[in-house]
């Protein structure tokens, strides 16, 4: 996909330059309206003005119904490993012997929720709370031990988040007794801050995916509602990698850029690009070209920023490129003007060997 995309994007600019091959010629809307490219699709043409990029950008929301969640009380589930301690007991609480480790002593709850406890028998503990289970142990154990007492602790968790894609640490997380939110997941996960690309975030749960934007939903002083997540969910994080805008043309470092947030400006692409090459670039001829990658299904947009004034570098700060767009600087008239030279005098002086050489061979044949 992405070799495909360059190919495009190659047609692309030797289309744009075949709209400025003579020098003064410039890229034009009217030159784009003669044109047809790859599929058939015709171009638009827009200006970046201050009008086009004053929309405001609208911060993310967080679904209600994730909001609406809430934990209250930790429920015993499949793969859980509890310590039981019935105290003044020890026969009963480790029968494997005291100076085992907890999880030697634990018991645990099995795949289809069930438990086993010496006196109690086997009791369906799946979905009960911890005080729950210590009163039904209680109550039980009280047939045969004079009024127990009972302590139950969690020391194994098969309540789990799984947590895939872009984070340094992609072990499955615990859910502890007080609950697991978002923001902690995502904390003990650790982005990996230069591959992850933070707006394409999902939230799986109960067979919805729900889409995060994690870079806007912290955008304009605004602090996003924290979830609680449950057991299942899945968290994943995409890479960036098919998530870049290419500059290329009259710049200092032509480039592919990936996204790291949504907010990437016009100026920011240009700025670590090098900015324009002040040698050889031309200021009015800026272009970003958008939609390369779907012509047979949409015209193409190509966008026209005059950039010879400081003014037009604050409204091209407010223009937001987007993944897979192709932002171009043309070279000014004198640059084209040179290069035509360039390639011209080594042809010339091909003629004029082999206009030698003729001379040369006519001479001795007289």
């Amino acid at each position: 996909m992405k070799s495909i995309r360059v190919a495009i994007v190659f047609v692309f600019i030797v289309f744009l330059g075949g709209c400025s091959l003579a020098p003064g010629q410039h890229f034009s809307r009217g030159s784009l309206d003669r044109g047809e490219l790859v599929g058939g699709g015709e171009v638009e043409f827009m200006t970046i003005t201050p009008q086009l990029v004053s929309a405001p950008v609208v911060a993310e929301e967080m679904p209600a119904e994730l909001v609406a969640y809430r934990f209250d009380a930790y429920r015993i589930s499949a793969g859980d490993t509890l310590l039981i301690t019935v105290w003044d007991h020890p026969e009963i609480t480790t029968p494997a012997g005291s100076q085992q480790q907890a999880l030697t002593n634990g018991r645990p709850v099995q795949s289809d929720g069930s438990l086993f406890f010496p006196y109690v028998g086997k009791i369906q503990a799946a979905g009960m709370t911890v005080p729950e289970l210590r009163n039904v142990l209680q109550k039980r154990l009280g047939a045969y031990v004079v009024d127990p007492q009972v302590d139950v602790n969690v020391v194994g968790s098969g309540s789990r988040v799984s947590l895939f894609g872009a984070f340094t640490e992609t072990e499955a997380q615990e859910i502890p007794l007080v609950g697991l939110t978002l923001s902690q997941a995502i904390g003990s996960g650790r982005i990996d801050v230069r591959n992850a690309d933070l707006s394409g975030f999902v939230l799986t749960r109960d067979g919805t995916n729900y889409r995060l934007n994690l870079d806007t939903l912290y955008q304009n002083g605004k602090v996003a509602p924290d979830i609680f997540l449950k057991p299942g969910d899945r968290l994943f994080l995409p890479f960036n990698d098919r998530q870049e805008v290419y500059v290329l043309g009259e710049v200092l470092r032509p480039q592919s850029l990936s996204f790291k947030t949504t907010d990437l400006s016009l100026t920011q692409a240009l700025g670590r690009a090098g900015g324009l090459n002040p040698l050889t670039a031309s200021g009015k001829s800026v272009y970003v070209i958008r939609g390369v990658d779907n012509l047979n299904n949409a015209p193409a947009t190509v966008y026209h920023l005059d950039a010879r004034s400081p003014i037009s570098f604050a409204i091209a700060d407010r223009f937001l490129v987007r993944p897979g767009d192709v932002v171009w600087v043309g070279a000014a008239g004198v640059t084209r003007w040179n290069r035509f030279l360039t390639q011209l005098l080594p042809l010339t002086g091909i003629i004029n060997s082999a206009a030698n050489t003729q001379y040369n061979l006519e001479r001795s044949g007289d």
